[in-house]
């Protein structure tokens, strides 16, 4: 009984037991519910295989993703001061921070870099929606004027990708200066004629578009991105009226004048080096002598979560 018990039995079991299945292996789409692999996905730049939804990427991803070679520097963005209202909703603002911080292993919602892409040198900017909903706070906008001074000091043009559902409530009116201040450093680059390119992804909203999310000299939107400043259930609300289809959505705002491209995130690195080259006044792009980006980086499952 001892051969049976200690050896054919669990072997028996070992065979025909469950085999536990990561978590993180299989994403399911928001739009069309397909199950899509990681690793396809990740290829993909998180774009859905089989509808072409546009998931949420970071700005590290995107980045690596974006640059010759994946190799991007960082800039210095100085810190503001914290809690400086001393704010309390469910959490303290410095607790909801600090988890902030731990899931998405950035210390704020802005990433500033310098690089190339398409041996084109440029200052770039990308907001993370899966920190506090990309809000704009004080180190937001500390960001932006690094950018800029960056852009300045180095005479490249900036490129900054928005992704943000408004001002960071935490703040209050400190959050919402950051609205004249940002639009002061974008006049910065107008002065120094240094091109400023906005690519708008999903969600754009509140007071970053009612700022430099639109000040753009060439704006540019993902597919079906929400770019709004009041979203489309609250003008619902107030004008008792049903709003047109896909009202607010990249494609509409491109019909009606408020956007110059909607471009696939897959395609976007090949129309910004074509429209940078061009505003800066360099030889056309040869395609097959450009450096490429590096092997796609892992990205992690999109995020819809956050705060607004």
């Amino acid at each position: 009984m001892n051969w049976i018990s200690n050896y054919v039995r669990p072997r028996i079991n070992s065979i025909f037991s469950r085999r536990e299945t990561p978590d993180n292996l299989w994403t399911k789409c928001d739009e069309c519910g397909t199950m899509l692999f990681h690793r396809e996905l990740s290829d993909n730049l998180n774009v859905c295989s089989n509808c072409n939804h546009h998931m949420g990427i970071t700005p590290r991803a995107r980045f690596q993703a974006l640059f010759d070679g994946g190799v991007f520097v960082e800039v210095d963005v100085p810190e503001p001061v914290a809690d400086p209202l001393h704010f309390r909703d469910q959490k303290k603002y410095p607790d909801r921070m600090k988890s902030a911080q731990k899931n998405t292993g950035e210390k704020e919602a802005m990433l500033v870099a310098t690089g190339e892409i398409g041996r084109t040198p440029i200052v770039a900017a990308a907001q993370d929606f899966s920190f506090m909903g990309g809000s704009m706070g004080m180190y937001v906008g500390n960001a932006i004027i690094a950018a800029a001074e960056e852009a300045v000091k180095l005479g490249r043009p900036l490129v900054l990708f928005s992704a943000a559902g408004g001002a960071r409530m935490q703040e209050g009116i400190l959050s919402l200066m950051q609205m004249p201040r940002t639009t002061v450093a974008i006049q910065m680059l107008r002065e120094a004629n240094l091109p400023y390119i906005v690519v708008l992804t999903h969600p754009t909203t509140g007071g970053v578009t009612a700022s430099y999310a639109m000040l753009g000299d060439i704006q540019i939107a993902e597919p079906n991105a929400l770019i709004c400043f009041a979203g489309p259930r609250v003008i619902e609300q107030t004008i008792r009226e049903k709003l047109p289809e896909g009202f607010q959505r990249a494609e509409y705002l491109l019909d009606h004048g408020m956007l110059d491209r909607v471009t696939d995130r897959r395609e976007m690195r090949k129309e910004l080096i074509t429209v940078l080259r061009m505003l800066m006044d360099m030889p056309p792009p040869v395609w097959g002598d450009l450096p490429a980006p590096t092997d796609t980086p892992e990205l992690p499952a999109p995020d819809a979560a956050g705060e607004k």
